[in-house]
């Protein structure tokens, strides 16, 4: 492990990818949708890395902790729903929907078992 914090985590990592993957996607999505689906989907995709990070820096804290990443998952759902909105307006293929769509799945799927075994995750409490 480098070291790094939160962006060591396996799940921190694929929450990027698939964020920067939309990013990507979004950029070729009408004009008439960048106040409303392309910044909805950029803006949830972000926050379930952002509140994994903040979580990931309060895991001192057990029930922060797990409040944190229960948003992270609640931006992950937020997600899928803003992409299947963005397959069935035509703005991307089935294809690149299902394979993000997958990555959320399992994004979700891990988040929910840092969740359930948050001491895994738990910081050493350090003397003043």
């Amino acid at each position: 492990m480098s070291n790094q914090g939160y962006k060591d985590l396996v799940v921190y990592k694929k929450a990027y990818s698939a964020a920067m993957a939309i990013f990507k996607e979004s950029k070729s999505f009408p004009k008439e949708e960048l106040y409303s689906l392309t910044d909805q989907i950029r803006r949830s995709s972000r926050s379930v890395c952002a509140n994994m990070a903040e979580g990931y820096r309060k895991r001192i804290y057990p029930k922060h902790f797990v409040s944190k990443l229960s948003d992270s998952d609640g931006e992950c759902a937020e997600t899928m729903v803003h992409l299947d909105f963005a397959k069935d307006c035509g703005y991307m293929s089935k294809e690149t929907h299902q394979l993000i769509i997958e990555e959320y799945l399992q994004i979700g799927k891990m988040l929910g078992s840092m969740m359930n075994s948050p001491e895994k995750f738990a910081a050493k409490k350090t003397a003043n």
